[in-house]
């Protein structure tokens, strides 16, 4: 059965949850009322009672395409430009509704056509450059230990009741009318908080504008995304709009169902880094309660005497916040470093801020699970380590490498350490340069390859890349190599690997695909890796893992 909203309906909705906010009204309408059968912004998906949403974004604008959405029938047009502008003649039976922002109007008439469902939830927003999904599943994790009923919505899936959805390729948070559409599942299930990953991208095209967050954390704010935002002004300003949107909606009164259990922090409240450089400016947004956690600056939620290992990491947690200040307490994780220490204490932070009791906080921290394709070791009966991650930024790459180089140190022999990455295609590019310079200056080796090259050319994406290395005295074909083949690039690292080194695979991840013009091609590192090490263990050549690349080149060259 079809399910349709009134469209006057949902516009009162609108108009009722924002009218003691500062949040956007609705648009007038006099019209008669009609029944909608969807909300979309494809034309592909306009049906007879269908609202076409003209979106703008950066490189597309759904303008041009009203008129082919009025012949499949659309029963709305939402647009920011007029008819008169665009030399179009609406048919009477057609509502036309014109707003300032399309993104915003939509994500609104999204929330109301699911009934608001992040009012009747504890939302933890997580945004940052690196960590944000790590840092989500580790909070899921201590949430569920705490027996809380949590959902959860990240870039690599949704967790709703325990059942896993995996989202599409390359996604990022997804478009609001989905994300409200989970939300509206959750509440339906019975859960009463979700944790939802947060990226620049669905700040900045306004997917969450219609999400009432009650907090809010941050990982940090590096390099990235500089092709989308313009600047890293605009992408910070993305970011902390995040915490901006504490401010625009009233404190919840949430039930849920049983006295003592864990509700809202009855304040808003931002979990800010305080050893990032983010924190000075994040933290001068007036929130009503604000959490700081550090390693290295005084803080309210802090890590201290912290020991690494090649399968393990202690330290000592102090939970300083109010309601309830502790003692410090020892956590052994079987998550390895430092990025993940401080994951661990924003998780710490958001559930102590919930009231969660500092037991039970250690217990989520110490058996959460590998995240998949975050550090994770690859082992086949090598002798060598061999471990795959998702960082594919300048400052994950960084941090990648610290620690590899600090599990390295915890052995007795000194082993070396060989990265393999790649960059890509139609995203930023000057991150190109800066990753190949921490790579040559931070690793021993450097295997260059392809990651999502799309349209643009390999070659050259490789030869920028390649000038990064040679900037900070890297040699070619010495200490480090193009291999456009990410298959044969990864075979090629275990090839020239010594027992007690360390092969780091980068970029990919979790990811199940590899874009080579317009095709997605499947691809996993971890399985990558494993067929990788198959073969070099039963002295075979490089597997074949069907990428358009495999055939076009000859092996590197390895000078003696």
């Amino acid at each position: 059965m079809q399910v349709t909203r009134s469209l006057k309906q949902l516009l009162t909705d609108w108009e009722t949850a924002v009218s003691r906010t500062t949040q956007p009204r609705p648009p007038i309408y006099a019209g008669p009322d009609i029944q909608l059968t969807r909300l979309t912004e494809k034309t592909s998906e306009v049906e007879p009672g269908a609202a076409f949403i003209a979106r703008v974004r950066t490189g597309s604008d759904g303008h041009p395409y009203i008129g082919k959405a009025i012949e499949r029938g659309a029963s709305m047009i939402l647009a920011q430009r007029s008819p008169a502008e665009m030399g179009l003649t609406i048919p009477d039976h057609v509502v036309y509704l014109q707003v300032d922002d399309t993104a915003v109007a939509l994500a609104w008439l999204a929330a109301a056509w699911e009934g608001f469902p992040s009012r009747r939830l504890v939302v933890i927003g997580i945004t940052g450059t690196d960590g944000k999904s790590s840092t989500a599943n580790i909070l899921y994790n201590v949430l569920r230990t705490a027996g809380l009923k949590v959902g959860l919505l990240s870039t690599i899936k949704a967790v709703i009741g325990g059942a896993e959805e995996p989202l599409a390729l390359h996604v990022t948070t997804p478009e609001a009318p989905v994300v409200q559409h989970y939300l509206r599942r959750m509440v339906d299930a019975g859960l009463t908080h979700v944790i939802l990953e947060t990226t620049s991208h669905a700040l900045a095209q306004r997917r969450v504008t219609a999400v009432a967050f009650d907090i809010a954390a941050v990982t940090n704010i590096t390099h990235e995304h500089l092709d989308y935002h313009g600047s890293w002004e605009a992408y910070f300003a993305a970011k902390a709009g995040l915490f901006e949107r504490l401010r625009g909606y009233e404190t919840k009164r949430l039930e849920t169902g049983r006295p003592g259990d864990y509700q809202t922090t009855r304040r808003k409240t931002a979990i800010l880094n305080r050893d990032d450089a983010s924190y000075n400016r994040l933290q001068t947004i007036p929130v009503p309660r604000q959490i700081s956690y550090a390693i290295h600056h005084p803080a309210a939620v802090r890590a201290a005497n912290i020991t690494y290992a090649a399968g393990r990491t202690t330290f000592d947690l102090t939970l300083n916040a109010p309601p309830r200040p502790r003692a410090s307490i020892l956590i052994s994780s079987p998550l390895v470093g430092e990025f993940n220490i401080y994951n661990m204490l924003a998780a710490a932070a958001v559930a102590h801020s919930l009231g969660i009791e500092q037991e039970i906080i250690k217990k989520g921290l110490e058996t959460v699970e590998a995240i998949d394709g975050r550090m994770q070791r690859i082992h086949c009966g090598q002798p060598f380590l061999t471990i795959v991650d998702f960082a594919h930024t300048p400052n994950a790459l960084t941090k990648a490498i610290a620690a590899a180089r600090a599990m390295l140190n915890q052995s007795s022999a000194i082993g070396r350490i060989i990265t393999v990455f790649g960059s890509a295609g139609k995203r930023d590019v000057t991150k190109r340069r800066l990753m190949a310079e921490i790579a040559a200056r931070d690793a021993d080796l450097t295997i260059l390859t392809a990651e999502d090259p799309r349209t643009e050319s390999l070659d050259d994406i490789l030869a920028m890349m390649a000038d990064g290395c040679r900037a900070q005295g890297g040699v070619e074909s010495e200490t480090f190599w193009r291999v456009p083949d990410r298959s044969k690039a990864i075979y090629f690292a275990l090839t020239i690997a010594q027992p007690d080194d360390l092969v780091l695979i980068c970029g990919k991840g979790h990811e199940q695909s590899m874009c080579f013009g317009t095709i997605e091609y499947p691809w996993d590192d971890r399985k990558a890796a494993r067929a990788a090490l198959g073969a070099f263990l039963r002295g075979e050549p490089a597997p074949d893992l069907g990428l358009p690349t495999f055939e076009l080149h000859e092996k590197p060259v390895l000078n003696s």
